[in-house]
């Protein structure tokens, strides 16, 4: 086993998740948490490098994006609050719930994807019974916790966590029972990694917010979401033992993954992101005064961009979809260099340097294209233990109590 290998695999797909996670800042919701998931997902598939993976790669991303956009629902502002607390348990409540949300996206991100990678044809994925019992377990798991036992992790804010506990209950029950510990693995792991990156993450808001250092914590606290996130998906994916298919079968159609992930989530973030007031109110101060020519070339602007770079892989791929490790490669250097510029535009980062956490999006961009192709994947598959995810919980619980002893004594 090569240790230093799974280490830069991990580090690579972290930095990815976590930039991409980072730029969700400025879109937020489930359509940025989607983009996100996308890159975060095509960093592993990249890593991976099998060819019968990457035969599916437009399934499995897109997967990945739904898993980790469906967390995009659920509301945390206060539970972020409440850890600038000076009570122990209250920014202990703070740290831990946010665990449990940066949980709740990474196991729907990682177990989807998981389930995209395990879906052999010796050992399908009953697509339309799983995508039920999801469904199901999340209107079960929201009335019985919230309208019934009426607990509240977030007034008066949505509940909409406890819809998302019952997908992932879901989920990981239709995993486990139908034998594909390899997909499991890979949503335990991620979801532990997205869980401690989101409550460590908030630690790490809380310190910046007491130094009064001049930068943007709050993006500090969603880089360590995807960061973590990202290394925890890459791990679980690189440590399974999955089931190797004797010839790479094209899926008959990719065509509406394609036009998903190239296509309608970046429109949706258009749609919902660049319009006209809140163009208005980034540029207005950085342009000292009114200027409707300039607020509607940028609105248009980027909807030609998206829709152009969309048009582009879609003509490209539109038949016989991504085979090839090189053509998934530049999707992904294509695909996240398009949010990075979207970001710098809607915060107007490329005529102001009042954002500087936006050009250090681009320095991990630039490091991560520079050596993701280079590396050759380090399989050490461990056969699925959940005792060892319950001592890891435990774990991380105890660093986060930590976490929260040292916030309050700092302020």
């Amino acid at each position: 086993m090569n240790n230093k290998k799974m280490v830069w695999s991990m580090l690579l797909a972290g930095m990815a998740l976590g930039t991409a996670w980072a730029i969700r800042g400025q879109f937020g919701h489930e359509q940025g948490a989607a983009w996100a998931g996308a890159i975060g997902s095509l960093s592993v598939l990249i890593l991976a490098k099998r060819k019968d993976w990457i035969a599916k790669g437009l399934i499995a991303t897109f997967a990945g994006a739904a898993g980790w956009g469906l967390g995009g629902m659920i509301s945390y502002g206060i539970l972020v609050g409440h850890g600038k607390s000076d009570d122990f348990y209250t920014a202990y409540y703070s740290f831990s719930t946010l665990f449990l949300v940066g949980g709740l996206h990474g196991f729907m991100g990682g177990g989807l994807l998981g389930a995209v990678l395990s879906d052999t044809k010796n050992k399908p994925i009953q697509w339309s019974l799983l995508l039920l019992e999801m469904t199901a377990g999340g209107i079960i798991f929201y009335f019985f916790i919230v309208e019934q036992l009426g607990l509240f992790l977030n007034p008066p804010r949505s509940e909409v966590w406890a819809v998302c506990l019952g997908v992932c209950a879901a989920l990981y029950w239709h995993l486990y029972r139908n034998n594909h510990h390899a997909a499991l693995r890979v949503a335990l792991y991620a979801g532990l990694g997205g869980g401690f990156g989101f409550g460590f993450g908030n630690f790490l808001q809380v310190v910046g917010w007491v130094s009064k250092i001049h930068f943007n914590f709050w993006n500090v606290m969603e880089y360590s979401v995807g960061f973590f996130g990202g290394a925890g998906l890459c791990y679980g994916v690189l440590t399974s033992q999955w089931e190797k298919e004797e010839e790479t079968r094209l899926p008959a159609k990719q065509l509406f993954h394609l036009s998903m992930v190239a296509l309608i989530i970046p429109f949706i973030i258009w749609q919902q992101s660049f319009v006209w007031k809140k163009i208005q109110e980034t540029y207005s101060p950085l342009l000292q005064g009114d200027s409707s020519f300039i607020y509607t070339s940028i609105r248009w602007f980027t909807l030609i961009l998206i829709v152009g770079v969309a048009a582009y892989w879609i003509n490209k791929y539109r038949n016989k979809g991504i085979t090839e490790p090189l053509e998934i490669q530049k999707f992904f250097y294509s695909h996240w260099l398009l949010y990075t510029v979207l970001s710098l535009i809607i915060t107007g980062a490329f005529i102001s340097v009042y954002r500087i956490e936006q050009y250090l999006y681009l320095v991990n961009y630039l490091n991560v294209v520079a050596f993701i192709g280079k590396l050759t994947p380090d399989f050490q598959p461990t056969e699925l233990k959940v005792s060892h995810s319950v001592k890891l919980l435990g774990i991380i619980a105890g660093i986060l109590g930590i976490s929260a002893w040292i916030a309050i004594q700092i302020h």
